[in-house]
């Protein structure tokens, strides 16, 4: 008799504030044998605060080809296995994708388990057009930005980036460069202590941020070129 596969739990967790984990994110992870973390230190504080001791491994991008084969033996014994990222939503912007298709391919189940997701605190914040929005994810660091923003220049959607504080001005410049001078909103530090949320056309976040530096993780959102979608 075939011994049925274990089940890959995708379980979102906090994008700063500790209070924003989920009931079920939490029974979740303490009901797994295994969990599969981006950063196991990071995870280790959140784990932590909820008195959750189940073992950990690292899963990220630069081990994923090592890590994978692994993870799929350990579900193909009939094991769980539950995967969270250092912030928001597994398979945003990290390598959860890759795990979750070769899982399919075992025919493997994965389940969801919402919860926190920067890209959307933000736009629900922003006071943009949430009825069609454009998730970019980061730019890329160096080659092919320009290209990238170039082809979304007649997209009628609110653009949705995520960027580093080292790189916020010099993707803004870019931005204002490729897309004109945009209703924009610029979201940091989101559901923690110094959360900003700044708006208004991007050449205003472009001189607010070159005077002051920014810090924490940010989501750029760009409104479409329409008198209605400016802020006053």
């Amino acid at each position: 008799m075939t011994e049925i596969a274990g089940k890959v739990y995708i379980v979102s967790t906090p994008i700063g504030n500790l209070g924003d984990m989920t009931y079920r994110a939490v029974e979740t992870l303490k009901a797994v044998p295994m969990i599969a973390a981006e950063d196991t230190r990071h995870s280790r504080k959140l784990l932590d605060h909820y008195n959750i001791s189940t073992p950990m491994i690292s899963y990220y991008e630069h081990n994923r080809f090592t890590r994978i084969p692994k993870i799929i033996d350990h579900l193909n014994s009939g094991k769980d296995i539950a995967v969270i990222t250092d912030a928001g939503t597994p398979g945003i912007s990290d390598p959860a994708y890759k795990l979750i298709r070769e899982a399919l391919l075992h025919n493997i189940i994965i389940e969801s388990i919402p919860g926190a997701s920067a890209s959307l605190a933000a736009l629900v914040s922003s006071g943009l057009p949430t009825d069609r929005f454009l998730f970019e994810g980061f730019l890329p660091p160096k080659k092919g930005r320009k290209g990238r923003i170039a082809r979304v220049e007649n997209e009628q959607a609110t653009l949705i980036y995520y960027e580093s504080p080292k790189r916020l001005v010099r993707t803004l410049r870019q931005l204002l460069e490729g897309l004109g001078d945009r209703p924009a909103v610029v979201a940091r530090e989101l559901t923690k202590l110094y959360e900003e949320i700044k708006r208004g056309k991007l050449s205003d976040l472009l001189t607010y941020y070159t005077n002051k530096t920014p810090k924490g993780e940010c989501v750029i959102l760009v409104g479409k070129d329409d008198p209605n979608v400016y802020f006053e």
